[in-house]
């Protein structure tokens, strides 16, 4: 049986991913529990490596350091998802936290679709995430957050949260990103805050520069659902795209963010989404 150390897990993963004759192969793979990756599949075919990241404890707790390292060698194409949602649980005071680097080399293209994170009342989490790009290369990311159980009731009204998202290119930042929620009543409530609403998502995409064309049709694909909510979409300083979503349900974020994903990829990369299998 495992059991969690004291002083919480210190977990990490390093992948490093390389296109050989067309092919995304997983060529180094470093790994410290909780954190796992499945082995490597390819739904697409050869060109592009689909991973599963599995946390093998259940959910991070307070005093947990998880980091992961993910590098994406000339022309790789890689698609990396988790498992499960992620959970933070609450918190006696400690912080948990959790660092990813992703280094992206010129024709590489890796598209960080995590399912979401629920985050516990009286969790105290932060995540810095970090995109080295190199000219040439390309990122989709995207983080769907739930502040409390709200399946049960629950709102985040003691703890805190904060993510910080950067992307880089040649020591110049393209993008940064960073975004805090002390948890209480007023935040929760506030329009400035959480507007009542237990789920806000980000979705990034820097690469290929995204056309006024692309943008107006993201924000149809919001328009013409019944989705529930509120969303926007703008252009990046970067000419990438930013979506941004608050609302009560994980489906429908997924849904728009999906179709989004879908539009990038056919108008960009000239080929159909294929969800992770683990997503069914």
């Amino acid at each position: 049986m495992t059991t969690q150390p004291i002083s919480g897990w210190h977990g990490s993963l390093d992948l490093v991913y390389s296109c050989e004759r067309d092919t995304t192969y997983l060529t180094h793979a470093l790994v410290k529990a909780p954190l796992k990756v499945q082995r490597p599949f390819y739904p697409e075919g050869k060109s592009i490596c689909h991973s599963v990241i599995l946390h093998t404890a259940g959910g991070i707790v307070e005093g947990d350091s998880l980091a992961q390292t993910i590098r994406l060698r000339e022309n790789a194409n890689t698609l990396i998802t988790t498992a499960t949602a992620g959970k933070v649980y609450r918190s006696n005071g400690k912080l948990a936290k959790q660092i990813i680097r992703f280094e992206i080399e010129s024709g590489a293209c890796l598209e960080w679709v995590p399912q979401e994170t629920i985050i516990f009342n009286g969790a105290i989490y932060q995540q810095d995430l970090r995109v080295e790009l190199a000219p040439g290369a390309s990122w989709l990311g995207w983080e769907i957050t739930r502040f409390g159980r709200s399946a049960r009731g629950e709102k985040f009204l003691q703890g805190n949260w904060q993510s910080h998202t950067e992307i880089w290119q040649q020591e110049r930042p393209l993008l940064i990103d960073r975004q805090w929620l002390p948890a209480g009543e007023a935040i929760v409530n506030s329009s400035l805050g959480l507007a009542g609403q237990p789920i806000v998502a980000s979705l990034i995409w820097i690469g290929k520069p995204v056309s006024q064309n692309i943008i107006e049709q993201a924000q149809t694909l919001w328009s013409n659902k019944q989705y529930s909510g509120e969303a926007g979409v703008t252009q990046t300083q970067a000419r990438g795209l930013l979506c941004r979503y608050r609302g009560s349900s994980t489906a429908d974020v997924r849904n728009w963010f999906t179709e989004v994903w879908q539009l990038l990829r056919l108008s960009l990369m000239k080929r159909s989404v294929i969800k992770p299998r683990v997503w069914m």
